[in-house]
C-alpha cells in the first residue's frame, strides 16, 4: 500500500487535532508499546466522540476504521454479550487494544507456549508483537467497545480451529488493499 502521511485517512466522527498529532509521527512501523500507548490515549482522551460513533449490532460484531496511515491502522469495535472472534493471528503485524466500555475476555498463545487467559476491563489495554494468536470475546452481560491498532496496516488475519492449532512460527502475510479487523 502506498499511503503517505499527507493522505492521512481519519473517520469524521473522531477527526480531532489530538488524533492527527498522534498519527503525524512519520513511523513506518509501530512497536507493541507504541500501539498500546496509541490505543490507550485514543480511548481515554477521545472517549466522548468514540461513544458517539460506536454502534451495537445484535447480528454481528460492529467495527469502523478510525484512521489509517502508512504505518498504522486504528479501529473501533463493539461487542454485545456473547459476541467474539475466532482464534486468529494478525498475519505478522503487531497489535494492541484498549477497552473503552465494558469488559473483554481474551485467550492467547505464543507459538509453542501454553494457552493463557486474561480479562480486560474499561481503561485497560495490551500491546502484542507479531508472534501471538488470540481469541477475544464479550462474556459479560453488558455491551463492550474497544480501540484496536495494527502495524503494519492492512495485514490480513489467519483463523484457526483452536489456539492449540497455531503453528510453531507465525509467518508474515502481505498487506491487502482492504481488510476487516479481528
Amino acid at each position: 500500500m502506498t499511503t503517505s502521511i499527507s493522505d492521512l485517512d481519519v473517520h469524521p466522527g473522531v477527526d480531532h487535532p489530538l488524533l492527527r498529532d498522534l498519527l503525524a509521527v512519520e513511523r513506518p512501523l509501530w512497536t507493541a508499546r507504541q500501539l498500546r500507548d496509541l490505543t490507550a490515549t485514543v480511548a481515554g482522551e477521545l472517549a466522548g466522540p468514540l461513544r458517539e460513533v460506536v454502534r451495537f449490532d445484535p447480528g454481528q460484531r460492529w467495527w469502523t476504521r478510525l484512521a489509517l496511515t502508512e504505518g498504522v491502522e486504528l479501529w473501533l469495535l463493539s461487542w454485545m454479550p456473547g459476541q467474539g472472534t475466532e482464534p486468529h493471528d494478525h498475519g505478522g503485524a503487531s497489535g494492541s487494544f484498549t477497552v473503552l466500555l465494558g469488559e473483554l475476555a481474551e485467550e492467547y498463545r505464543y507459538p509453542t507456549g501454553p494457552i493463557r487467559s486474561a480479562r480486560h476491563r474499561a481503561g485497560s489495554g495490551i500491546g502484542f508483537g507479531a508472534g501471538r494468536a488470540h481469541q477475544v470475546r464479550n462474556l459479560g452481560a453488558h455491551n463492550a467497545a474497544s480501540v484496536h491498532a495494527y502495524s503494519p496496516p492492512l495485514v490480513p488475519t489467519r483463523e484457526y480451529a483452536s489456539l492449540a492449532d497455531i503453528p510453531s512460527v507465525i509467518p508474515p502475510l502481505p498487506a491487502a488493499p482492504h481488510r476487516e479487523p479481528a
